[in-house]
């Protein structure tokens, strides 16, 4: 229920500026409803709740049962009131003379009425097309030997179930944008509705009235895709359930068993491959193809603009008198500027432009991101392949070793798989999984004498041999150099010697 400053603001904006009940209830981010509700409101007359019923005994005494009971709401269940405790109180404190049956009958009736006051009530509903929900979810990637969090921003439709999702390494202003731009690219069109959870990236803050003072980036990106954004109650994720079972969803059936990947443009591919397979099945209520529902569904989304909104936020910087620039705790040099010269940051999710005063580019460098990362402890990994050498072909682990070390390790039997785990993991005391991989690389193909081979080669990558560059002689006339005389005795007749 609105404060009364709120029903009586929706009464002003109805009678004196002449608002339509939907230009107040898009003001007021109200319900439709609710905002025809007050507009029309003639009767201010405050109401007063009926009692359960009749008690011409016990009705002197109800709020007194009443205090007692809502007081108890805030004490641990154990030490409430039970029926018959009220009975003893009344009859002890306060001369209570009725039975102690319309005391219970009475507490019962009121325990029911409160609990369903105070229960959340949901409803099924029903969503329109071209209306979607959009939410975080992260995930563990397996990159470069070690497991890497990485958020995944996903889109789903209620009306047809599919979704869409692109990964980002941060839940920054300008990952969230740059994602949401990229769905709409895979979409195919602008979405008309999008809810969203009360993100920093979007939310700057949330009114006392529930007005949500949107970010500047994520207004001027509204506008760019003529899109509206509503915004859940806080805690309330169940307004938009369809996308938080479908971030679980996409976890589980996506990103199982985890995904080895070089970059976060192969995990874009995949989860881009996997969506589109997913639409595929059949929707749960609806009977039909998920992908039939979408293509009906894609219809209605807006178009895309001609020229997509390129996504930054500018910023200013300082170099040292080093001539070094400070961005999330990391120095970049850059020697073509002066000392402690100003600089302008144009910031965008993977990338940072260093501008002069007349904007013109100086420097750009990937944007730093302080990745969640989990080192595998490889050597309990081959430990336990080793009691189950057959287990190598199926392993999630073995999946994320390098390629040339996961095909030395599956193309051989059981118990040659066996020695050449107890090599690895023996060379693992002294060497990186990258640098047994590429030895093993360079003596490719494999024979029996692979192993000894194997610590050669790297005790050689780890301890190059040195060649010095051929001499190199440059005092010689360039025009000589080359000459080879035909007989000799024409030096002994320029010094006149005779023999």
């Amino acid at each position: 229920m609105l404060k009364v400053p709120e029903q009586q603001y929706i009464k002003f904006l109805r009678e004196h500026e002449g608002c339509s009940i939907t230009e107040i209830a898009e003001r007021m981010n109200l319900n439709w409803r609710t905002a025809k509700k007050y507009a029309d409101k003639d009767d201010w007359n405050e109401t007063v709740g009926k009692r359960f019923g009749r008690y011409p005994v016990l009705g002197p005494f109800l709020e007194i049962i009443d205090t007692w009971l809502l007081e108890d709401e805030a004490l641990p269940r154990k030490q409430r009131h039970t029926a018959r405790r009220i009975f003893n109180r009344l009859k002890a404190e306060y001369e209570f003379t009725g039975g102690e049956r319309t005391v219970q009958e009475y507490v019962a009736k009121w325990r029911a009425a409160y609990a369903h006051d105070r229960a959340k009530s949901y409803e099924r509903l029903e969503h329109p097309g071209g209306e979607a929900q959009v939410d975080f979810g992260t995930v563990q990637v397996a990159q470069n030997g070690r497991l890497v969090e990485r958020k995944i921003l996903t889109a789903s439709f209620p009306f047809s179930n599919a979704a869409f999702a692109f990964p980002v390494p941060s839940e920054n202003g300008e990952c969230f944008l740059e994602a949401l731009k990229r769905l709409f690219g895979q979409m195919g069109g602008v979405p008309r509705r999008i809810w969203f959870d009360n993100l920093a990236a979007a939310v700057a803050s949330i009114e006392k009235n529930g007005e949500r003072k949107q970010t500047d980036a994520f207004t001027r990106f509204c506008a760019h895709y003529c899109f509206e954004p509503v915004f859940c109650n806080v805690a309330r994720g169940n307004e938009k359930g369809n996308v938080e079972n479908k971030v679980g969803y996409g976890r589980r059936n996506w990103c199982v068993p985890i995904p080895v990947i070089q970059s976060l443009d192969e995990l874009a591919v995949h989860l881009e491959m996997e969506a589109l397979e997913d639409r595929q099945r059949i929707h749960y209520s609806k009977k039909e193809k998920v992908d039939d529902l979408w293509r009906q569904e894609q219809k209605m989304l807006y178009s895309l603009p001609l020229e997509p909104l390129e996504v930054f936020r500018l910023d200013t910087g300082r170099l040292n008198k080093f001539r070094e620039l400070s961005f999330e705790n990391i120095k970049y040099p850059l020697p073509q500027c002066k000392a402690e010269q100003r600089v302008l940051l144009k910031i965008k999710w993977d990338l940072i432009e260093v501008l002069d005063e007349s904007y013109s580019k100086i420097f750009e460098f990937p944007r730093p991101y302080t990745d969640k990362t989990m080192e595998i402890e490889w050597r309990a990994v081959l430990d336990g392949l080793k009691r189950r050498p057959r287990s190598v072909r199926y392993s999630t682990f073995v999946s994320m070793m390098p390629e040339t070390l996961k095909h030395f390790l599956r193309e051989v039997e059981s118990e040659t798989c066996k020695a050449r785990l107890s090599l690895v993991r023996r060379l693992l005391e002294n060497y990186t999984m990258g640098e047994i991989a590429k030895g093993l690389h360079e003596l490719m193909p494999w024979d029996s004498r692979v192993e000894t081979a194997l610590e050669h080669a790297l005790y050689k990558q780890r301890y190059p041999e040195f060649h010095p560059e051929p001499f190199q002689e440059v005092h010689t006339p360039s025009k000589i150099q080359g000459y080879h005389p035909g007989d000799l005795a024409n030096y002994n007749d320029l010094l006149g010697v005779t023999l």
